[in-house]
């Protein structure tokens, strides 16, 4: 079989590094093309990963015209999610978008309808999918050891998405400070703030616990820093029919969650009509609690099984079966969790409780 033909669309997300790793890793892929209008972007990737210099573009009509590619993984700011995914549709090969889905609902039905008719899948990958924990913990509730699903409570973020490179390689807080003023993360057009970054997060996770359901109403409050124009903490309390859930984000936590867990904790609190879960990021075990044994007490991580280890691996798998992605990389899934990232923004300006928008 010939190798999956992969090609890197943008370097602006700094998990584009993370993902041509995975590419590399693969006995059945290749990176066969990246592309960023800035050519240092694409630098240390190419020389990690011995991309020869005819595979590096700085145009993209010269890197589509070098294709075909069977899937393009697209690392661009946010806002510019749906002007790719059209750009890239009509090359006939599939769409692999780094969260956030996108700046907003009308881009993201935007980005479905660019793919509608290709014949080829997008999908929308949320890193925190591949947390064992946390998929442990949707097996759990799926066999019903709680009970209905009444509350789901998330609270996640990292120190500043300027604080870490590609594989969490680490910068210096003076480096940071330094690029602020230039960073698209810092800027509301471009689609910054700590809410577009992480409530992505809780609400499509949040929507793969809750099998679907969509919340009836939303009340977001965010952060108002002096010098900063988008948001670095915020708050939104969704109310489902059968309750209250809370999600929050954060960009300023004491520690980064993969190094050293910060207080308040980041991941996941389930309360059920019996029992209670927590899963916390990247952690071996959740904590639980039943009517049966209501001493909080751990249950091991289910390891990750063969073909889900992580989100290229389960994308080209389901390509390569002719299946759909499911799940949080479900883009009717997502579409939801983006109707309530616009609500929660929505509701964030007008200082008020908002019916979950269409």
């Amino acid at each position: 079989m010939a190798p999956f033909r992969i090609a890197g669309i943008s370097f602006d997300h700094m998990h584009m590094g993370d993902l041509l790793r995975l590419v590399h890793d693969h006995p059945e892929a290749e990176i066969a093309a990246l592309f960023d209008p800035d050519r240092a972007k694409m630098r240390i990737a190419a020389e990690a990963f011995g991309v020869p210099e005819d595979r590096l573009f700085t145009d993209f009509d010269a890197c589509m015209a070098a294709g075909p590619y069977d899937m393009a993984i697209l690392c661009a700011a946010t806002a510019d999610h749906a002007a790719y995914t059209e750009r890239l549709a009509p090359h006939g090969c599939h769409v692999f978008v780094e969260k956030p889905f996108a700046a907003s609902t009308d881009d993201a039905r935007r980005m479905i309808a660019a793919m509608e008719g290709t014949g080829k899948q997008m999908a929308i990958n949320w890193p925190l999918r591949w947390v064992e924990s946390h998929v442990t913990a949707k097996r759990l509730i799926d066999e019903g050891l709680i009970g209905e699903l009444i509350e789901v409570h998330f609270y996640d973020g990292n120190r500043g998405p300027l604080y870490h490179l590609a594989d969490k390689v680490e910068v210096s807080p003076e480096e940071v400070e330094r690029q602020k003023p230039d960073s698209w993360w810092y800027k509301k057009a471009s689609g910054g703030g700590s809410l577009l970054d992480y409530l992505g997060y809780g609400a499509t996770l949040g929507t793969w616990y809750m099998n679907g359901e969509a919340p009836l109403e939303v009340t977001c409050v965010v952060d108002e820093t002096p010098g900063i124009e988008v948001d670095q903490h915020s708050i939104t309390i969704c109310r489902y029919a059968r309750g209250l859930s809370k999600m929050e984000t954060r960009w300023g936590t004491f520690t980064d969650p993969w190094a050293r867990q910060p207080q308040p904790r980041c991941g996941f609190v389930f309360v059920g009509s019996d029992g209670t879960i927590a899963s916390e990021d990247y952690a071996d075990h959740v904590t639980v609690q039943t009517r049966a044994r209501p001493e909080v007490h751990p249950i091991p991580a289910d390891p990750l099984p063969e073909g889900e280890r992580n989100a290229i691996e389960y994308v080209l798998g389901c390509i390569a079966r002719g299946e759909p992605v499911g799940g949080p990389l479900d883009p009717a899934l997502c579409l939801t969790a983006q109707r309530i990232v616009d609500t929660a923004a929505a509701s964030a300006a007008q200082k008020r409780t908002l019916d979950l928008l269409p």
